[in-house]
């Protein structure tokens, strides 16, 4: 609400000392300020195509392999699901100039494709979705196979279903996660402003007024920034507090 309600203040208001909550005179002059400042259209659209090509990336290889983890039997099972678990505890940091030599050698450097492609496989996922596919009756998946179902089909038609909450719990964290996401981008990049998305973009306001911070353009800019995850939060609200309900009385 102060972000909301800061970007609506016009300098003066946004500099008085002890700070004013409600502005006097409501103003959109930040919004068209921003607007002239950062490529708004051009930035989110970027920050949408990531989240949203990263976010179905996760959901299906998290499915699938939480699907392989959770209810098949294959050797080292067991050694393969630690390993991943452990990858869980190394820092993003550790693993940025591997992850960068080995973008650079593929040459999707300096591109969408290079942020997207490696993000598209994520363990919490892969251990979030084994969890509550182990849940899932053996029985019924026994009897799609005994009815001459794939298991592609049995993954999608019966177990999907029956996890529904935790898809949309993980959907909402991928999606957020990647939306916000500013080192691993800027570090691809490389300068290439077009495809900047809107976290980048936004941090131009920061110096815009000759490095005084204009309080009221960085709260438009920063509204306008969190309005797609909370939206999608809105629409996915009741599947993300189903998979709270339901982890707490699984445990």
């Amino acid at each position: 609400m102060w972000m909301v309600l800061s970007s609506l203040k016009t300098p003066a208001e946004s500099m008085q000392v002890p700070p004013v909550w409600i502005p006097h005179t409501p103003s959109l002059d930040a919004y068209e300020k921003v607007s002239g400042v950062v490529n708004v259209g051009r930035s989110m659209w970027n920050s949408l195509v990531i989240a949203s090509i990263t976010t179905a990336g996760i959901l299906i290889t998290s499915m699938m392999a939480g699907y392989a983890f959770a209810k098949y039997h294959f050797p080292a099972k067991s050694l393969l699901f630690s390993l991943l678990i452990a990858t869980m505890f190394l820092p993003p940091i550790v693993t940025l100039i591997p992850l960068y030599r080995l973008v650079g050698s593929t040459g999707l450097n300096a591109s969408l494709a290079g942020i997207i492609v490696p993000n598209l496989a994520n363990a919490f996922g892969i251990f979030l979705m084994r969890q509550f596919i182990a849940g899932v009756p053996d029985d019924l998946i026994d009897a799609a196979r005994m009815d001459g179902a794939s298991e592609l089909l049995i993954l999608f038609k019966i177990v999907a279903p029956s996890v529904a909450p935790a898809i949309a719990a993980l959907a909402l964290f991928a999606f957020v996660y990647h939306w916000n996401s500013y080192l691993w981008p800027l570090t691809v990049l490389q300068g290439n402003a077009e495809a900047y998305p809107i976290v980048i973009s936004l941090s131009r306001l920061l110096s815009y007024n000759r490095g005084a911070v204009n309080t009221g353009l960085v709260m438009a800019g920063a509204t306008l920034a969190v309005l797609p995850p909370l939206i999608l939060f809105v629409l996915l609200q009741r599947f993300f507090v189903d998979s709270i309900v339901g982890s707490a009385v699984k445990g």
